[in-house]
């Protein structure tokens, strides 16, 4: 069966899609609220590396 999501801003509306349903043939169900899970504190340390100067030498890292 296939879903829509209708926003509304007035009880009307959703009194209007209620007595819609018994003719038409379709439910009305409310929204599922997910449990909000609370955020953690999270903190990390950034280091900071001068590499200018750096030259890589493969046949070095190759005798690793």
């Amino acid at each position: 069966m296939k879903e829509i999501i209708v926003k509304y801003n007035d009880l009307k509306t959703l009194e209007l899609l209620k007595s819609l349903s018994a003719y038409l043939g379709f439910t009305i169900s409310e929204k599922k609220e997910e449990p909000q899970i609370p955020k953690k504190k999270v903190s990390f340390n950034a280091v900071k590396i001068d590499t200018r100067g750096f030259k890589f030498n493969r046949d070095e890292a190759n005798e690793r």
